[in-house]
């Protein structure tokens, strides 16, 4: 049963739900606990590492996008205290997210012929720029990532994102639990998962589309010590589609000092 979902995401970034509605969403799953995991960015509003929402405790986190090699891999952080370095790194990824999404945005206008209803913001992502395209055009959020936005679509603009080193040094400084995400979704699992050396977690928990073989994370969790995380991703309502049972939490419990 799984009580603990430990990648979330609010409107802080790109998730439909505010972090009061995440809170009460985790409580109508009949979660103990949800972790907020914004992309790149710390949520204003929660300032402890670990607190208690009413009967839900809130953990602190956060979803770091790196260059690995030849990919980029994402770092989940967990029980965060904000440090100077981690607080200028993200604005200036903020920064870089808001140029991408008006290159982005640019590129749609042009190809589609139609004014995309959005101002870029902080916490903008290319969700935000699918949903208002897919409010102006006869396209779904899909359509427009499978014909435009993708990573190989036309108006697919990279960003400029922290190396690997960079990245688990900024978490590890203010994070109680730095881990990787999700390492079955990556182009090469075997190169994402040999980077766990220097991690304290990974992700084994997590709603894939399609069966996968958790072998190569298990492996990866004896090899290195690794402590095992989990979560839905969840970027809607729905919680609690992966995540930690009561043992595993309480193991999460206890490196975040809770």
């Amino acid at each position: 049963m799984v009580v603990a979902d430990l990648h979330a995401h609010t409107t802080n970034s790109d998730g439909t739900l505010t972090l009061s509605g995440l809170v009460e969403a985790a409580g109508e799953a009949g979660l103990d606990a949800v972790a907020v995991t914004d992309h790149d960015r710390l949520h204003p509003a929660v300032d402890e590492p670990v607190a208690r929402r009413g009967d839900v405790t809130l953990v602190h986190g956060i979803e770091l996008r790196v260059a690995a090699g030849e990919q980029r891999v994402d770092l989940l952080g967990y029980g965060v205290r904000e440090t100077d370095a981690l607080a200028e790194e993200c604005e200036r990824l903020q920064r870089d997210r808001q140029e991408r999404a008006r290159a982005i945005v640019e590129c749609l206008e042009e190809r589609l012929d139609v004014s995309v209803p959005i101002e870029p913001g902080p916490g903008v992502g290319r969700p935000h720029v699918a949903r208002a395209v897919a409010e102006v055009t006869d396209r779904s959020v899909q359509d427009v990532f499978d014909e435009f936005i993708g990573d190989d679509g036309p108006c697919y603009v990279a960003r400029d994102v922290p190396s690997f080193e960079r990245g688990r040094d900024l978490l590890a400084g203010s994070c109680a639990l730095v881990g990787l995400a999700h390492p079955l979704r990556y182009p090469d699992p075997e190169a994402a998962l040999a980077l766990c050396d220097s991690l304290d977690a990974v992700e084994r928990a997590y709603p894939y589309e399609g069966t996968v073989d958790p072998a190569p994370v298990d492996e990866a969790i004896e090899t290195h010590d690794l402590v095992p995380t989990g979560g839905s991703d969840a970027h809607g309502e729905e919680l609690g589609l992966a995540g930690l049972d009561e043992a595993e939490w309480e193991r999460i419990r206890e490196r975040l000092s809770v």
